[in-house]
């Protein structure tokens, strides 16, 4: 067996059984291994921002790594924006990245690059086999390092001579030794604090978001007179009816700010700090009050739903504790199109067991309260703040869970950037609605020239704020390449585009005309 047949089996070995990929000529030993072994599901990307995109979302909902195959240095410079969405949100990943045979390098062909410089910013393990007989090593490192705790994106460089030399066989992925835990002292610390009566958040991400994590958070929120709320951006919730539903910290500072005031302490569960994302003239970085002190209990990747349990054990919280909540009525709007009936519509929707991909952004701020009484659903977001997540992370979501509804909400300029998404759902036949919200403009970016405090937009700024002359089409742009579409522009026609498309069992796009 050469190398690249080698490593694809090391792969299926080591449970890594699905491949998001857009190769080109130096990894066609390695599409040619894929025909010889079993047991790998191989996924077609037209962008490589697709296929990153689709292994971070593949990773959220399934909790094992796939892989990536991408084509040199470009190949991987176009798909680097969702691998950064990715290790924000801690996703493991095993991305392979093609280059030239080793000797080919140095004659500095049109397509050399330095793969590994462009790979360790994104990358927690970077390693270039050096020759056939190191691909299934390699590969089994690889598949260690993105299984590990925290999860990592591992990439692995393969030289051409590498995947069609002769390799040794199989190798077998190590075991991982790291289990996640907790600090016992840290929950100690922790119930200090609650049990002091002083003005306290709690603070969740990662894990602690899940249905369990929550329902703790809640008994814990309920014996101590805590809030509870999850930072701004998660890469997966436990939302919908019967789940403790709590609010994020707003995105906008001015919002943030007087949320936050009151707070003498912020316990941590994997949550930062609350930060801004950007920084405004004359606002702070930091969004906690002066003398504000943040108290952690859990690192990403640690075992955050083991330490709530032990925390909830410290203050004798139990289930009887849980603060009680009213959700938000929630009934099928009808009439003109406003964000409060869109956010009805969209609560109305989500299936049981749904996946929520949001992107919606600006247009989505609000659609929180309203879905919190939505049936029992997962929502993913956008950690890393590079827009054209969605679209990949439902392709990956629908491959992972193809048992679960996937609903992905998106702006129209976001969506213009990986829009080749839609191509993969049509070809894969993946269960995805997605929503784009076209309200022909960058209106996140209109809000941001405001907080920077840039004045007043002229013409110039303002064409560089609005996706008008022409207007996208967006059922044209679907239906090119083979999803059914519709435009709405009533809450009546999206109710009823919404339970078409989530009925039908395929992909489909609705543009909200706004």
């Amino acid at each position: 067996m050469n190398g690249a047949e080698s490593l694809v089996r090391t792969l299926v070995k080591g449970g890594v059984d699905v491949c998001f990929t857009n190769p080109g000529t130096s990894e066609m030993h390695f599409v040619a291994a894929l025909d010889r072994v079993e047991g790998m599901r191989c996924v077609l990307g037209l962008f490589e921002g697709v296929v990153t995109g689709a292994a971070d979302g593949y990773y959220r909902m399934k909790g094992t790594p796939a892989s990536t195959l991408l084509h040199l240095g470009p190949g991987l410079a176009n798909g680097i924006a969702n691998l950064h969405n990715a290790k924000k949100a801690a996703s493991g990943i095993v991305n392979i990245v093609g280059q030239h045979a080793t000797y080919h390098i140095d004659y500095n062909a049109p397509l050399t690059s330095d793969i590994e410089g462009l790979a360790r910013p994104m990358s927690a393990w970077v390693r270039t086999s050096p020759d056939a007989k190191s691909v299934a090593r390699d590969g089994a490192a690889a598949i260690a390092a993105a299984k590990s705790s925290p999860a990592q994106i591992a990439t692995l460089i393969l030289p051409a001579d590498t995947a069609w030399n002769e390799a040794d066989g199989i190798a077998e992925v190590p075991e991982h030794s790291q289990r996640p835990t907790y600090s016992p002292q840290a929950v100690e610390a922790a119930a200090r604090v609650l049990r002091s009566g002083e003005p306290t958040l709690l603070l969740l991400s990662g894990n602690a978001l899940t249905e369990h994590g929550l329902a703790l958070a809640q008994r814990i929120a309920g014996k101590t007179g805590a809030k509870v709320m999850a930072q701004t951006y998660n890469a997966r919730m436990a939302r919908g009816q019967g789940r403790y539903w709590i609010e994020r910290i707003p995105y906008v500072v001015d919002a943030a700010l007087p949320i936050l005031k009151p707070f003498r302490h912020i316990v941590l569960v994997e949550a930062m700090d609350p930060v801004a994302f950007f920084a405004y003239p004359d606002k702070p970085s930091l969004l906690k009050p002066e003398g504000c002190e943040a108290h952690r209990v859990t690192e990403v990747g640690e075992n955050s739903v083991a330490a709530l349990e032990a925390l909830a054990g410290a203050l004798g919280a139990k289930a009887s504790d849980a603060a009680q909540q009213k959700l938000v009525e929630i009934a099928k709007p009808t009439g003109a199109l406003t964000l409060d009936n869109i956010a009805q519509a969209i609560a109305m929707a989500i299936p049981e067991n749904g996946i929520v991909i949001d992107e919606s952004i600006t247009t989505g701020r609000g659609f929180f309260p309203p879905t919190a009484a939505a049936a029992p659903h997962d929502w993913l977001q956008n950690l890393g703040g590079s827009i054209g997540f969605s679209p990949p992370v439902a392709v990956g979501a629908a491959v992972a869970c193809p048992d679960r509804k996937v609903l992905c909400m998106v702006g129209d300029g976001s969506a213009m950037y990986t829009l080749q998404a839609l191509w993969t759902q049509a070809r894969e036949n993946l269960d995805v609605t997605t929503v784009v919200f076209a309200n022909r403009k960058y209106q996140i970016l209109r809000g941001e020239f405001d907080g920077v405090g840039a004045g007043k937009p002229g013409q110039r700024a303002e064409d560089m704020l609005t996706l008008d002359r022409p207007d996208l089409d967006w059922v044209a742009l679907a239906k090119g390449m083979g999803v059914p579409a519709r435009n709405v522009s009533t809450a009546d026609e999206l109710n009823a585009a919404l339970a078409a498309g989530l009925s039908s069992g395929g992909p489909n796009l609705i543009a909200v005309q706004m």
